[in-house]
C-alpha cells in the first residue's frame, strides 16, 4: 500500500470576501442560524474534494478574521452549488487579505491561527490597520 506524506492529507481551505454580511456580528448570525450555513456559488472549486474538512476563511475590510468548516458540495438542481459550512464561526488571529472575486485557495501553512480560547476579538487589530501595517512589512 502506498502510504501519502502527512501534508497531502491536510485538507485544503478557501477565502472569501463576506461582502454581504458587512459585520462580524452580521456574519455570525448568518453562518450560526441554523443546523447547516449554505452559500450558494454559481461555479464549483475545481479541488473542491480536497476541501471537505478545511475551512472557508472569511475576509472583512481587506483581512482574514474568521473561519467556517467546510462539510461539503452539492450541485443544484438549477446548476449552480451549494457549500455547506458548519453552523460555528471561529475568530482567527487577523490578517491582511486583499480583495478579490470568488474564493482563492488557502494552504495550512498560509491560514491564519485562531484565536486562542478567551481570547476577544477584539484584542485583533482592525482590518484596515493590519493592512497598513502589512504594506509595511509590518505584519
Amino acid at each position: 500500500m502506498l502510504e501519502l506524506p502527512y501534508l497531502a492529507c491536510m485538507p485544503l481551505h478557501m477565502t472569501k470576501i463576506a461582502y454581504r454580511s458587512g459585520t462580524l456580528e452580521n456574519l455570525r448570525a448568518w453562518v450560526e442560524a441554523g443546523p447547516e450555513a449554505l452559500m450558494t456559488t454559481r461555479y464549483c472549486p475545481k479541488r473542491h474534494e480536497e476541501m471537505v474538512g478545511g475551512s472557508l476563511y472569511w475576509i472583512l475590510e481587506h483581512a482574514i478574521v474568521a473561519r467556517s468548516e467546510i462539510l461539503g458540495f452539492e450541485q443544484r438542481e438549477d446548476r449552480r452549488w451549494t457549500i455547506r459550512l458548519a453552523p460555528k464561526l471561529i475568530l482567527v488571529h487577523p490578517k491582511a487579505k486583499r480583495a478579490h472575486q470568488g474564493w482563492r485557495y488557502l494552504t495550512d501553512r498560509m491560514a491564519p491561527p485562531d484565536l486562542a480560547e478567551g481570547e476577544q476579538a477584539g484584542d485583533a487589530l482592525p482590518g484596515k490597520l493590519i493592512r497598513k501595517l502589512a504594506a509595511l512589512g509590518l505584519d
